[in-house]
């Protein structure tokens, strides 16, 4: 009789254990996440019995049981990151924890597009919900102070680009992203400019460089402008560009530039001043820094719009006129 009790506990046994077994295989292998990603957050401090609630209460189909026994196993039972991640549709148990582990959180993304100002990033920057909010009435100086960097003034020192972020990073980590790698950049192409140049400086070529960003969006362009600039700049001519006049009005300019605008003098009125601008007047990117580096070797001193995106350049004043002529009548016809 005892035999049969003991053949009847072992056959239990090997059952529960057969089932067990193949119950843990599927845990192992059946995807958890169906239908839409979902996103959760692990905040310091969460225990993994936390953790395993809030993905319950995302109505993830697992055994909490499974989920501990399969941590433990991969010895990753105390290695989750904290963050927020975006689960996926098909991941595993096993997926889900490597994600955990390595930090794979969740990244947003914001974009500063070329040609923008400083004004514009922050505008950008203060509306994004997913960063820490930490620069509410903080002076351009001790923002750049902050960024480590060694000017005052904050234009033009961000390269234009998409970054992408954790959520609750902070402004200030993301924008100092931005000014590394604009002095990457402006470095990098600064070790191979062209010989010759009146330019002293990289933040000098950084203010053209800008300049040459505003004037035209062709990049087959960018070079011509350039040159037109540089040579000015080599014989004493006046800039004479928009964009500084515009950029000097402030909120002044409401679409017009008119005679009175052209004729007050402001640090950035290239009508009446000397030589570059104080400060850049928008964020170039590097083809607007490439070109102001390597100018074409034309003798074009001037360059008027045609009106549809591309202008016209010559080397003579007469050409020049008999250019803006021939658009006025184009425009007026």
């Amino acid at each position: 009789m005892i035999y049969k009790i003991i053949a009847c506990v072992l056959l239990t046994l090997i059952i529960a254990c057969a089932w067990a077994w193949r119950d843990y295989q599927k845990a192992l292998h059946t995807p958890v996440v169906v239908g839409n990603p979902i996103v959760i957050e692990i905040n310091k401090g969460d225990s993994f019995n936390q953790i395993t609630d809030k993905l319950l209460v995302q109505n993830l189909d697992f055994k909490p049981v499974w989920f501990k026994v399969i941590a433990v196993s991969e010895k990753t039972f105390k290695k989750l990151k904290t963050g927020e991640y975006e689960l996926t549709p098909g991941l595993t148990l096993p997926e889900i924890l490597s994600l955990f582990v390595q930090g794979k959180t969740k990244q947003y993304a914001i974009t500063f597009p070329e040609g923008w100002s400083f004004k514009e990033i922050l505008q950008e920057v203060e509306k994004n919900p997913n960063l820490e909010h930490t620069l509410n009435n903080v002076s351009f100086a001790a923002l750049m102070s902050r960024l480590g960097a060694d000017i005052k003034h904050p234009e033009g020192a961000f390269f234009p680009d998409t970054y992408y972020f954790e959520k609750r990073s902070s402004d200030v980590a993301l924008l100092k992203r931005a000014y590394e790698k604009m002095q990457l950049v402006l470095q990098q192409e600064w070790l191979h400019k062209a010989g010759g140049l009146p330019i002293k400086t990289p933040y000098e070529a950084l203010i053209l460089a800008s300049i040459v960003e505003k004037e035209t969006g062709v990049v087959a362009e960018r070079p011509l402008i350039a040159g037109v600039f540089i040579r000015r700049l080599q014989t004493d001519m006046l800039l004479q560009t928009d964009p500084t006049v515009i950029y000097g009005m402030g909120e002044n300019y409401q679409g017009n530039i008119g005679h009175t605008d052209l004729t007050t003098a402001t640090p950035y009125n290239t009508y009446m001043i000397k030589g570059l601008p104080p400060t850049p007047i928008a964020m170039p990117g590097r083809d607007a820094i490439y070109a102001a580096l390597h100018p074409d070797i034309s003798n074009n001193l001037y360059f008027v719009a045609r009106g549809d995106g591309t202008h016209v350049f010559s080397s003579t004043l007469k050409d020049h006129n008999l250019a803006v002529d021939s658009f006025q009548r184009k425009e007026n016809d």
